[in-house]
């Protein structure tokens, strides 16, 4: 695996903030990702975000801020729905090699793109997989099999619960990447959360480092069993928030 030089100090300080430490080859595997991902990105939409530093910051470090709410040296099963170009999942499983992690999405192009990564940076345990989590959820071999499931798709809470909570075991956690203040929003989703399940345990909040960049992690733990009928099929959950 060959890549061009790049100034890796801002990225390497930033990791050492959030308490990461990467070996020189996990370095060399993020930008080798970073570079499929711009040369794929003139194919088909990914990002918006393109620039390096960027890309480093508001992807990748974005992505690893997870470590200040949750022990990622922990060996676990880890499900990422609506992973796009494999934020957070795939940066995760880069940094944390110890975890398992299936990438769920629902374009097929994107799948296409998160297999040519692994397979070209030589990741295991790392699966990508192209359908609906209200589909997926549904699956023996995955619902309620997680114990953690991240999310950094734009939906609100409610919605997003609906689709991430059913693939978490009781005792394990659902955590939305969330980039703004949203005391209302898990105000109005405590109902939806508890039918499905889960607690609001805390939010962490915080600046990426070495910016002004406000982040929430929102972090609800699974107490019981989601009753079989969650999710509802496929649009609904978006269309018909559970009250």
């Amino acid at each position: 695996m060959s890549v061009i030089s790049y100034d890796t100090s801002a990225f390497e300080q930033d990791l050492k903030e959030l308490g990461i430490s990467l070996s020189k080859e996990q370095i060399l595997k993020f930008l080798r990702y970073y570079e499929l991902l711009v040369e794929w990105n003139e194919k088909i939409n990914l990002t918006a975000i393109t620039e390096y530093e960027d890309v480093l910051k508001k992807h990748f470090i974005d992505s690893l801020s997870l470590c200040k709410a949750y022990d990622l040296s922990n060996d676990c099963r880890v499900m990422d729905v609506g992973t796009g170009a494999g934020f957070p999942g795939l940066v995760l499983k880069i940094a944390f090699p110890n975890l398992k992690v299936v990438l769920l999405d629902s374009l097929n192009k994107r799948i296409h793109f998160l297999n040519e990564v692994i397979s070209e940076i030589g990741l295991t345990e790392v699966e990508a997989v192209h359908g609906r989590a209200e589909d997926f959820a549904g699956k023996p071999e995955y619902r309620e099999s997680f114990s953690l499931c991240v999310s950094r798709a734009v939906a609100n809470l409610t919605t997003l619960s609906e689709y991430c909570l059913p693939f978490v075991k009781v005792g394990g956690q659902f955590i939305s990447y969330k980039s703004e203040k949203i005391s209302e929003e898990i105000t109005d989703a405590a109902k939806a959360i508890s039918i499905l399940g889960g607690v609001v345990k805390k939010q962490v909040e915080f600046t990426l480092p070495s910016s002004d960049i406000y982040r929430n992690l929102v972090v609800i733990e699974k107490t019981k069993a989601t009753p079989k009928k969650y999710p509802r099929k496929a649009g609904l959950p978006s269309k018909e928030p559970l009250k």
